[in-house]
Parts: structure tokens; sequence; C-alpha cells
């Protein structure tokens, strides 16, 4: 039982990892002795968040904008120069949109459904090379999307796409969970609720008492719960699991 839920001599490519709920995720992976590439659009905070995490572990910063193909393309390739396989992929990088419905410009259906739900379709096809390298009998290899409670029930603000990217990125999951585990890997999402990160932090400066009361567990979610996830999922303890959506949430998708 000593390692089973351990991520210790496996690498990992963390998209969004420079900040919020990514952060949370290469932190936990780097402290259970996995080898993180964390990606995100400004270079300068990804190369920070490397430099600290490389105090406890191995850290490697490989900024990306994965608005493109081309750039999902691009950032496989950067890893598959450092790397032979890639035992876990976590495509957590997104971005958020509000506006009244009147006023919900095309300008955020484009921006949203392209980092949200195309980028981990096309990022997980171009690092399929990799993934099945480090697919092992037992052991397969991982990729965790990180979907949203917003995908699993309607939410209170006007996040048209979002929300909407999210529920995709839980059937693209499935889909691809179908697809990929004859080829050893498995495909779940994870659909964290409210956590202190830079997209929540107007939401949870203005609401995070009322959120947080009204989780059956009594408050906003901590790091180590989304670090625990994911290192369940990319685990052996996960080995047997694919095409799951599971909530992070506190029971707040259960009111």
């Amino acid at each position: 039982m000593g390692d089973l839920f351990s991520v210790e001599g496996k690498t990992a490519v963390v998209t969004g990892g420079s900040r919020g709920i990514g952060l949370m995720i290469a932190r936990g992976f780097v402290e259970g002795g996995a080898r993180v590439y964390v990606s995100s659009r400004k270079a300068a905070v990804c190369e920070e968040v490397a430099g600290e995490l490389s105090r406890v572990g191995e850290c490697v910063a490989l900024p990306a904008d994965l608005s493109s193909e081309a750039a999902c393309v691009a950032l496989a390739a950067a890893v598959g120069e450092r790397e032979g396989r890639v035992h876990v992929l976590v495509n957590n990088a997104g971005a958020t949109w509000g506006a009244p419905l009147e006023e919900y410009p095309g300008a955020a259906w484009d921006k949203v459904l392209d980092l949200n739900l195309k980028a981990p379709f096309f990022l997980t096809r171009a690092m399929l090379p990799l993934l099945e390298a480090a697919a092992a009998p037992g052991d397969p290899a991982r990729v965790v999307n990180v979907g949203s409670i917003d995908g699993l029930r309607v939410p209170p603000m006007p996040t048209y796409a979002y929300s909407a990217s999210k529920a995709g990125l839980h059937q693209l999951t499935r889909a691809l969970a179908r697809e990929l585990g004859p080829r050893g890997i498995t495909v779940n999402a994870i659909a964290p609720g409210p956590f202190e990160s830079k997209m929540m932090a107007e939401t949870l400066r203005v609401f995070g008492d009322q959120i947080a009361a009204a989780a059956p567990l009594g408050r906003i979610g901590r790091p180590d719960d989304m670090a625990g996830a994911a290192m369940y999922l990319a685990s052996r303890a996960g080995a047997y699991v694919t095409g799951v959506v599971l909530p992070v949430d506190g029971g707040l998708t259960t009111v």
C-alpha cells in the first residue's frame, strides 16, 4: 500500500500550471516526486513558478499560449525534445468570460472554446506518442482534464461560453476514455467547485461567505483537496478508473 497514491518517478505536464488549480496540482506532483513541466501563457510567471517549485523537486517551465492547434503541437514537440515519455497530462489551461445575455460577444465564445475545449483535444492528440510510450501493464498513462461544476449545473453567473465549454470537456473526456483505453491511456476529468484562484478571486471576494455556507462541507476548497484528487487519478490508486468526471466541490452539486 505504500506506493498506492505515489507519483514518484513519473513525468507530468500541467498546462495553466503557474497559478490557481494548475499550480495546486503541479505543486502536489512535484512534492510527490514527479518531474513536472508547467506551461502557461506568461513566460515570466511560468519561469518564476518553476524556479520556486524546483526548490523542492523537479520542475521545468515551457511557456505556451495554447489557443491554437499549432501551439499545442509545438508544446508537445518541446516536451518530446526533452522526454521520451509522459505519464500524466493535465489539461488545465482555461479562460472565462461573463456578460449579460444581450451583450455576450462572439469573441468570448471563440476565446473560451479555443482554450477550454479545443486545446485539450489538440494537445492530447499531439501528446499521444509520448503518452503511449509511458503506458505499462497495470499502470496506464493518464490524461486529467480540468472541467468545472459549472459544466454539471447551471451556474449563477452569466458565463455562457465557460459553462458550455466545461460541459463539452466532460463529454470529450468520456469519448477519449473509450478511444484511448485500448491504447493504455486513461482519461478522466476533475470538476472543481470554488477554490481560491485568480479566475475565482472577484467572485469569492463578493460572494465567498455565501458560497462556503451553501456547500454541505461548509468551506472553500484548499490546495491539498485539488492535489489529492489529481494524485489519485495519476497514481496506481486510479489505474482502473477512466471516463469519470469527479466533482471536487464540497458537495455543491448535491444542493
